[in-house]
C-alpha cells in the first residue's frame, strides 16, 4: 500500500469508529435556499435531528447565530452532556461567494479549514435544514441538521425535510432525534 492508501484507510477507520456517516462517491451538490437572508436567520435554533458525528454528543442542542460584523455571522453551539455539564463552542460563518449566501463556511478553531454549512431550506420562522459534506477521495462524509425555532417540529415538516435529504442520497434512517424535553433541558436555560 502506498502512503495515500494508508492515510485514507486510517482516516476512514477513525471516522467509522466515531459514528460518522460515510458514503461512497463524491459529495452531492444540492440546491440551497434561494434568496437566503442571513439577517432573518439570526437567533436561536433548536436541534431536532442530526446525522451522528463525533464532535456533538449531548442533548438539548441549540445553535445561536448573531451578526459579528458585516458579512460575518457569529455561531454559538450549546449542548447538555450526560454528566450535566453544558458544553459550548463558538465560531463564525461567512459566505464564500456573495451570489450564493446560503452556502456558508463555518470555522471554530483558528488555523483549521472552514467547513461547509449549506442551508438547503428554511422559512426563517419555523424550520431550517442544513447540510454539510466533505469529500475524502472516493468517499464522502455527511452531516445534516434539522432545526426549529421551537423545541419541537411537526411530523409533516420533518417528513418534508426527510424527503429533501433523501432526494440527494442522505440516509435519513441514520438521523438521530435530539432530546429537547423542557424538564430535561432546564439546566440549559439557567
Amino acid at each position: 500500500m502506498n502512503a495515500i492508501q494508508v492515510t485514507s484507510l486510517t482516516l476512514l477507520s477513525f471516522l467509522v469508529a466515531n459514528a460518522q456517516v460515510i458514503m461512497p462517491g463524491r459529495c452531492p451538490k444540492p440546491a440551497v435556499q434561494e434568496n437566503f437572508d442571513a439577517a432573518k436567520y439570526l437567533g436561536t435554533w433548536y436541534e431536532i435531528q442530526k446525522l451522528p458525528h463525533s464532535f456533538q454528543k449531548g442533548e438539548c442542542s441549540t445553535a445561536t447565530y448573531s451578526l459579528k460584523s458585516p458579512g460575518v455571522v457569529g455561531v454559538l453551539n450549546r449542548e447538555l452532556l450526560a454528566d450535566g455539564v453544558i458544553n459550548f463552542i463558538s465560531g463564525s460563518a461567512t459566505a464564500k461567494d456573495p451570489s450564493e449566501p446560503a452556502k456558508l463556511l463555518v470555522s471554530f478553531f483558528e488555523g483549521t479549514p472552514p467547513a461547509p454549512y449549506w442551508v438547503l431550506s428554511t422559512d426563517y420562522d419555523n424550520y431550517s435544514l442544513v447540510y454539510s459534506c466533505t469529500d475524502l477521495g472516493v468517499l464522502h462524509v455527511e452531516f445534516a441538521w434539522i432545526m426549529s425555532r421551537q423545541p419541537t417540529l411537526s411530523k409533516e415538516t420533518i417528513d418534508e425535510l426527510h424527503s429533501t435529504l433523501s432526494s440527494i442520497g442522505v440516509r435519513v434512517d441514520k438521523l438521530l432525534t435530539t432530546n429537547q424535553d423542557a424538564a430535561f433541558c432546564s439546566a440549559m436555560n439557567q
